[in-house]
């Protein structure tokens, strides 16, 4: 292979792995949760992190940032209270921009670099300075004690978050992978040191789970690159990951709910769902995730009362909306009334959807899911139209699995 299809196979590989990696992290990343690992209680921040990301896990997505931000200056040395406010500023980006549900990292990416809208300057500021400032520490700490395990884990998992906003708020997808290669290797250091840090196996697993996917020659391309495979073996990193106590274990559930739908294993994605819901009540987008997951599964009434319950939170929640948010609420509730035969209804509820503001993508995929009730109703023509809009849509916002079940429905209505 040439120098220039080498380079090409590794930008190609790096937009399938950044893209991948952030949807394994990206609804709420690097969080914490209750019980953790002993070293991990005597941090003094532990506490106050342990509240501010509570309260993000449950969208209340201003005060972590406050709260963070007086621990920081009380506490100027300590990597993961920087690491925290880093990833309340990311968070609160795509929170703003409507792309923290699994749909948005479930198909495949295909550009190297995607226009992306900048970011609040503000949130960009804070979200860059807090790394810059958490990597310092933790290097400082490597080079007093380069087998610092706490250090070097802090190091990987800033790093990590760094390749992800690259990837995910600039659209700069080759620009991620020289951290998200850094990251692996930092934790695999981790899990060589001390085998018992599961934590570390989040980042580690997930790239492995993702190079194992990959076609054999963009597979050679990430093992030259440093990168492990194993499929299952990733996974189950991750797995254990989600089940150590530790700052990751929450953040490895959210990954797992992604890959489970990946793997078309949905049983295993409702029941870690149930389990967020029943930790983060407050978060309605869970009930969002789980009637999307059902669907997946083809069922539908079980979609259906996710749907419901979580849209009737919706109704009473006065706090900010995702961007797009109500728009994603009806058509998903829309596609499983129309799965449950309820045609009228399903028609109406598609309609709001696309009254109401929201992604490309979604908008594209509630016209397919209109052609799908005109088809069922007889109206070829109305059909078909809607069918093209899907298309249009969802090619104009990155969305080739949308556009491509949509063409499928109209090849197949020809085909009657």
């Amino acid at each position: 292979m040439g120098r220039r299809r080498r380079l090409r196979a590794t930008a190609r590989f790096v937009c399938l792995t950044s893209a991948a990696w952030l949807a394994s992290a990206v609804w709420l990343a690097l969080a914490t949760t209750v019980a953790v690992a002993a070293a991990e209680t005597e941090s003094p921040t532990y506490a106050v992190r342990t509240r501010a990301l509570e309260l993000a896990y449950n969208l209340d997505l201003d005060e972590p940032v406050a709260i963070m931000q007086r621990a920081a200056t009380e506490h100027p040395n300590d990597a993961a209270t920087f690491r925290t406010l880093a990833t309340l500023a990311w968070l609160r980006i795509l929170f703003t921009r409507g792309s923290i549900t699994a749909d948005d990292y479930l198909g495949p990416v295909t550009k190297q670099t995607i226009a992306m809208p900048k970011p609040p300057a503000d949130l960009a500021q804070l979200f860059t300075a807090n790394v810059q400032r958490a990597t310092e520490i933790s290097e400082r700490r490597l080079t007093a004690n380069p087998k610092d395990v706490d250090a070097l884990y802090e190091l990987g998992a800033t790093i990590g978050l760094s390749a992800s906003y690259s990837a995910s708020v600039e659209g700069r997808m080759f620009a991620a992978f020289q951290a998200a290669r850094r990251a692996y290797n930092t934790h695999e250091q981790v899990l060589a040191l001390d085998p018992r840090r599961k934590d570390a196996g989040l980042v580690v697993g997930t790239y492995r789970y993702l190079v194992a996917g990959l076609a054999m020659p963009l597979r050679w391309v990430a093992y030259l690159a440093g990168f492990g495979g194993g499929r299952q073996r990733g996974l189950r990193m991750i797995e254990e990951a989600a089940a150590f106590d530790s700052d990751a274990r929450i953040e490895a559930k959210f990954a797992l709910v992604l890959l489970y739908n990946r793997e078309r294993r949905y049983d295993a994605a409702l029941e870690v769902l149930g389990e967020l819901q029943r930790l983060f009540p407050r978060n309605r987008l869970l009930w969002l995730e789980a009637g999307a997951t059902a669907l997946r599964a083809g069922r539908a009434a079980q979609a259906e009362r996710q749907l419901a319950a979580g849209l009737a939170r919706l109704s009473t929640d006065s706090r900010p909306r995702m961007a797009g948010e109500e728009m994603l609420w009806r058509y998903k509730h829309g596609s499983a009334l129309a799965a449950l035969g309820r045609r009228d209804q399903a028609r109406g509820e598609l309609q709001r959807a696309l009254a109401a503001p929201g992604r490309s993508w979604i908008r594209g995929r509630t016209h397919a899911e209109l052609g799908r009730l005109a088809a069922a109703s007889g109206d070829r023509a109305t059909a078909v139209r809607e069918f093209d809009r899907a298309v249009a849509l969802c090619e104009s916002d990155n969305d080739p699995v949308g556009a491509t079940e949509a063409r499928r429905l109209k090849a197949a209505l020809s085909q009657r």
